[in-house]
C-alpha cells in the first residue's frame, strides 16, 4: 500500500502536521526505498507519533522492516525554551514546555495501532551519544521547532547520512518558527545538497 492509500486509510491523529505536508514526508521516504539508498531511518520530535506511525506503514509495507531499523528521538517534555533566532512577528505561540507528551503514550500509539515501535529514545538531541544512533542513515525527518533543535539534529544526521540520502524538515518556512528555516540555510552553507520544499517541508538530498 502505498503513502496515498496509507493516508486515505488511516487518520492523522494531531493537528502537528496535516494531510498535505504528511504525504511530501511519505513521498519522500518511498523513493528512498525504491532507489535502495543504504542507511535506516529515523525522526527527531516525534510528539505522540502522528508521522512515526505512518513511517512504519511504509517500511512494514514495503517488506523494509526487516532490513531497515527506525529510530524515534523526543525530550518526552515539550518543547525547549526559545532563542532570539526563534523570534516571530507572529506572535509567542510556540512556548517552551508545550506539547508534552510522555514516552508511553507515543508508545502506545503504536500499541493501539498493532505496529511494532521504532527504537525509541528520551533525550535533548544534544545530549544524544554515539550508541544512541545508526551508523549509516537513507532517511530522517525532522520536527524540531526550534534553531538549535534543528541544529542539534541536523550534526547527529547528517555525517551519517548515505549519498543519496534524503532529510525532510517540517515548518519549513513558516512565519512562526523562524529558526527552522534559519537553522538550515546557516547548517547547509557550503554542503553539497540540492534543496527545494514543499508545503512547509524542505527536502534536502545529499548529493
Amino acid at each position: 500500500m502505498n503513502y496515498q492509500a496509507l493516508l486515505t486509510k488511516y487518520p492523522i491523529i494531531s493537528d502537528q502536521i496535516d494531510r498535505t505536508a504528511m504525504a511530501v514526508v511519505l513521498r519522500e521516504l518511498e523513493l528512498i526505498l525504491e532507489k535502495g539508498v543504504e542507511g535506516d531511518v529515523t525522526e527527531f520530535g516525534c510528539y505522540i507519533g502522528t508521522t512515526s506511525v505512518f513511517i512504519r506503514r511504509i517500511l512494514d509495507g514495503a517488506g523494509q522492516s526487516s532490513k531497515r531499523r527506525f529510530y524515534a528521538y523526543d525530550s518526552f517534555v515539550g518543547l525547549p525554551e526559545k532563542t532570539t533566532a526563534d523570534n516571530s512577528t507572529a506572535g509567542t505561540q510556540f512556548k517552551g514546555g508545550e506539547l508534552t507528551i510522555s514516552k508511553n503514550q507515543f508508545l502506545n500509539t503504536f500499541y493501539k495501532a498493532r505496529l511494532s515501535p521504532p527504537i525509541t529514545y528520551k533525550a535533548w538531541f544534544k545530549d544524544l551519544s554515539a550508541t544512541q544512533l545508526p551508523d549509516k542513515l537513507a532517511y530522517a525527518f525532522l520536527d524540531s521547532d526550534f534553531y538549535e533543535s534543528i541544529i542539534d539534529s541536523l550534526e547527529l544526521v547528517w555525517p551519517r547520512l548515505s549519498v543519496g540520502g534524503v532529510i525532510t524538515i517540517d515548518d519549513y518556512e513558516r512565519t512562526a518558527l523562524p529558526g527552522v528555516t534559519k537553522a538550515v540555510l546557516h547548517f547547509f552553507i557550503g554542503k553539497n545538497i540540492a534543496l527545494h520544499h514543499e508545503h512547509g517541508i524542505a527536502i534536502i538530498k545529499k548529493l
